[in-house]
């Protein structure tokens, strides 16, 4: 690998998915002078919303409030396929000019910072060669998403090299797959799982979902009328505000009465699918959890099409563990056999903290889960550094919007006041320490330990809560007893 030239910006972002995008745009409107770049490691934009290519692929919240706050959406749709959310993102960057800033093919492998020229120095390697390009920037911004892009996961199951068909993981989904008329098992009940069987069964001779537990599943309209009467009347613009507020309400609605009244919540859920299913239909053993409502992540389906496609036959549920792969499918502990032409293992992600890369502080290397985060966005002593990590009970983007507001407020700041560094410190050694996600999924437990944690006690909180998020980052003053400045 031989060394290229150094380049020099004021704020690097790392990644070029819907929270690369949105810290672009709030420089763009926000801080017109501030020169930066977004290094994208991939050929093209959105993250998760290009590379992604399974069946039925759609977001599991409401549009106007995944949707950024400073752009509209317009679309009739409040639940969107993932091609109209990749649209809304390359119409934003070309509407924001964020194109000229993008270097695509660049996979940031390590990021030192010095006090001594209160700058990062960020090494990466470039294109199929790998060429070593370093970037010098005095703000580095973390935009990698929380999962693997290279790899998803799939369990060990015994005997899986014995079937005879094909197995898919969803992140990895062949290009051009012939599934007409096929039998197809997806293994999984979570967001992936509840997407890809009614997205199937239109041209599959069968899909079963086989899940090892039920999860809890709520119908919501895919086209809300509400929100199309609002903009109707008052245009995109003016109504897309109102929107989101009702939007918001109503989800950090239900979330807090599913921590309140878990009991009360359990039984108007598994009611709502109930009435959605044949009365035959046992509801018990596939549709009603062991735990509360949003110990796991709500999964979401557009107008009960899930439902739609078990009451119409096309599509059946199994409650089972598996014992092992045959030749045939899948041999489940109750001795059932699930013959099948494809395995769909719509068994999660891989988590990856800030996208595997290594840091540095004057030389010395920065162990992740070792630091605590300050305000949900930054971590203790590492200079000039934000991230981005979007809410788990509510849409992902709103924490996103908010985060680079207080961005822009900061870097104001620190430009009125002389400061060239920010840096939060912990100040009291004795403050209890914990994980920053307290959801019970697999996926989330399994790859907990590389991250940061966060503490008791303000400013060190993650509370995933929009109302106290906009408090502090929109409102509260940039100055506390936690956030160090130097240099002038």
């Amino acid at each position: 690998m031989i060394e290229d030239k150094i380049l020099d910006t004021d704020v690097l972002i790392i990644g070029a998915g819907i929270a690369g995008i949105s810290a672009a745009c709030h420089l763009k409107k926000h801080r017109p002078n501030t020169t930066f770049a977004i290094l994208e490691g991939r050929e093209q934009i959105g993250g998760t919303w290009s590379l992604f290519r399974y069946p039925g692929i759609r977001s599991d919240s409401d549009m106007p409030s995944f949707a950024f706050g400073f752009k509209p959406w317009t679309d009739k749709k409040a639940i969107a396929d993932a091609h109209v959310i990749h649209d809304y993102l390359q119409s934003t960057v070309h509407e924001y000019d964020i194109d000229q800033h993008i270097r695509f093919g660049y996979h940031v492998i390590s990021a030192s910072f010095s006090s001594a020229e209160n700058l990062w120095t960020v090494t990466t390697e470039h294109g199929e060669q790998k060429t070593l390009v370093t970037f010098k920037a005095r703000v580095l911004l973390s935009c990698t998403g929380y999962y693997d892009y290279n790899a998803g996961y799939t369990p060990t199951f015994e005997g899986m090299n014995n079937f005879k068909g094909l197995v898919v993981h969803p992140q990895h989904w062949p290009e051009n797959l012939d599934y007409t008329g096929k039998r197809v098992v997806v293994i999984g009940s979570g967001a992936t799982a509840v997407t890809l069987i009614p997205a199937m069964t239109g041209k599959a001779g069968h899909v079963t979902m086989l899940q090892r537990s039920p999860g809890y599943v709520v119908s919501l309209p895919s086209v809300d009328p509400i929100s199309n009467m609002l903009n109707k009347l008052f245009g995109h613009e003016r109504a897309y505000p109102i929107i989101r507020r009702k939007n918001i309400a109503l989800s950090r609605g239900l979330y807090k009465a599913c921590q309140k009244f878990p009991d009360l919540m359990r039984k108007i859920l598994i009611a709502d699918v109930r009435r959605r299913l044949p009365k035959d239909f046992d509801v018990d053993t596939h549709f009603s959890p062991r735990y509360n409502p949003w110990d796991e992540r709500l999964c979401v389906v557009p107008d009960g099409d899930l439902f739609k496609a078990f009451s119409s036959g096309k599509a059946s549920v199994e409650t089972d563990r598996i014992t092992r792969f045959t030749e045939k499918g899948i041999l489940l502990e109750s001795g059932k056999e699930l013959e099948a032409d494809i395995i769909v293992t719509a068994t999660g992600l891989n988590m990856l903290a800030f996208g595997g890369i290594h840091f540095e502080v004057d030389g010395q290397t920065v162990q992740i889960p070792e630091t605590t985060i300050y305000k949900s966005m930054m971590l203790s002593s590492l200079p000039n550094f934000a991230f981005a990590f979007g809410y788990t009970n509510i849409a992902w983007t709103l924490k996103v919007d908010l985060t680079w507001q207080y961005l822009c407020r900061l870097l104001d700041y620190m430009d009125q006041e002389g400061h060239r560094t920010f840096e939060p410190i912990i100040g009291d050694p004795t403050m209890i320490r914990e994980p920053f996600v307290d959801l019970a999924s697999g996926y989330v437990q399994r790859g907990l330990a590389q991250f940061p944690k966060a503490g008791t006690h303000e400013p060190w909180t993650f509370k995933h809560a929009y109302e106290l998020d906009k408090e502090r980052l929109c409102h509260n003053p940039i100055a506390d007893h936690a956030l160090h400045f130097t240099g002038s």
